[in-house]
């Protein structure tokens, strides 16, 4: 959420950032401007009157005569009727304000380039070396069913569309991933969590993934929304708190299974398990000091973990910096890193890293006291670690051999068994 007092002061900033990112239709930064200067006209009133309604109950208190102490609680009581509707309209211009304050999206950097959608992003940086074959690569499904390590046909009886099971090495290598991710994860210092799978839609709202993402969601019969991310659970795991500035950055990493409906991905990546409905994915949280210099440098060193993951993996990749059009509502400054896959000849995302400034620290009420005393948000940044199937699915397509076998990378040997999947 956005500070209010930002959209009084710099207007044109939240405007240009609702047509750049997109959003145009989603919020009416103009009404919502007449709301707050309405409640700001309001506001001095019932000021006024709460110390009229305290002064005449002072005064009364003092009176003797009968005659003037009936007229002086004549007219507080008068007061008192106007202060409770004065009162009760403020209320709901507040209600009002609040709800239409959750759909302003956060202004992207200075940096950010602008575009209406993926074709405006902009390649930063490649790594990794693109695997040469001498024969033509398949794609990670046909692989995976001819090795009976991957069964999609089942799984859609089973689980409906995008449903799958992994098997046998599949399985293993699967595991073998998210347990590399894990410790690489935790060597840079973070803690590492198992985290809640059915969270209250209040954190959804306070993480920014509702109101927007709110259709791509699951939700429980008991009003739950299960989670698309840990980074959810991570980032609300201090909400409502008062930190020490000591206590920051603190750095937080957590496993868990992940569901999304894939509203608006009709008909693309139908074939393997690329696109699903549930996978598994391990995920890092920063929380930070009000510093946005600090916070680009965190940024850049949280999406070094994720090209780390995968130089270990000896896979190539490039960093993307997201356009305006192509990035969250939340999020300030955004890079997708796409992993190469040979079947489809391209770079397909793999991890995304993002920052947020004191976006999701508002609408979580997580502040922190500073070395002077004073209390401030803090600034959140999150980034994938690994998202598996689809990062098993690159390993697989790029450790093919001829044979139609996978060699499992040399990195994940203490995690499995597993030499050669044939």
């Amino acid at each position: 959420m956005i500070d209010i007092k930002d959209l009084r002061e710099n207007p044109q900033i939240f405007f240009k950032a609702v047509e750049d990112k997109q959003l145009k239709g989603t919020v009416d930064l103009e009404a919502l401007l007449e709301l707050d200067k309405k409640y700001l006209t309001l506001l001095p009133k019932v000021e006024s009157h709460r110390a009229l309604r305290n002064q005449l109950s002072t005064d009364i208190s003092k009176l003797t005569d009968e005659a003037a102490r009936k007229k002086l609680i004549d007219e507080a009581t008068q007061v008192k009727n106007e202060l409770a509707t004065q009162e009760e309209d403020l209320k709901k211009l507040k209600t009002q304000i609040d709800a239409a304050l959750l759909w302003v999206p956060n202004p992207p950097a200075a940096d950010v380039p602008f575009g209406e959608g993926e074709e405006g992003n902009v390649e930063v940086k490649k790594g990794g070396t693109i695997p040469q074959f001498d024969f033509e690569p398949k794609d990670h499904l046909d692989l995976g069913k001819a090795l009976d390590i991957i069964d999609t046909d089942r799984g859609t009886k089973i689980a409906g569309f995008r449903g799958y099971f992994l098997k046998n090495g599949g399985l293993e290598l699967h595991h073998a991933l998210l347990r590399y991710a894990l410790d690489l994860i935790k060597q840079k210092g973070f803690d590492i969590f198992e985290v809640p799978w059915m969270v209250n839609p209040e954190y959804f709202t306070g993480t920014g993934y509702f109101p927007w993402g709110e259709d791509d969601h699951y939700v429980t019969q008991d009003g739950k929304a299960l989670i698309g991310t840990a980074e959810v659970a991570l980032t609300s795991y201090y909400a409502d708190e008062i930190l020490e500035e000591s206590q920051l950055p603190i750095k937080l990493a957590g496993i868990s299974p992940c569901y999304r409906r894939e509203i608006g991905s009709y008909g693309k990546d139908t074939k393997g398990i690329f696109r699903v409905h549930q996978f598994t994915k391990v995920e890092q949280v920063v929380l930070t000091v009000a510093d946005e210099d600090k916070t680009r440098e965190l940024h850049d060193t949280m999406l070094g973990y994720a090209e780390e993951l995968l130089q270990g993996l000896g896979l190539a990749y490039h960093v993307l910096l997201m356009c305006t059009g192509d990035m969250g509502a939340g999020q300030r400054r955004k890079y997708d890193v796409e992993t190469w896959f040979p079947s489809q000849n391209t770079y397909r995302e793999t991890h995304s890293d993002s920052y947020f400034n004191d976006f999701q620290a508002r609408r979580l009420n997580i502040r922190y006291r500073t070395k002077d005393g004073e209390l401030k948000y803090v600034y959140t940044l999150n980034n994938t670690v690994a998202a598996s199937p689809r990062l098993l699915a690159a390993v697989i397509e790029n450790y093919q051999q001829k044979d139609g076998s996978i060699v499992v990378p040399e990195v994940l040997h203490k995690y499995t068994d597993l030499r050669i999947i044939k």
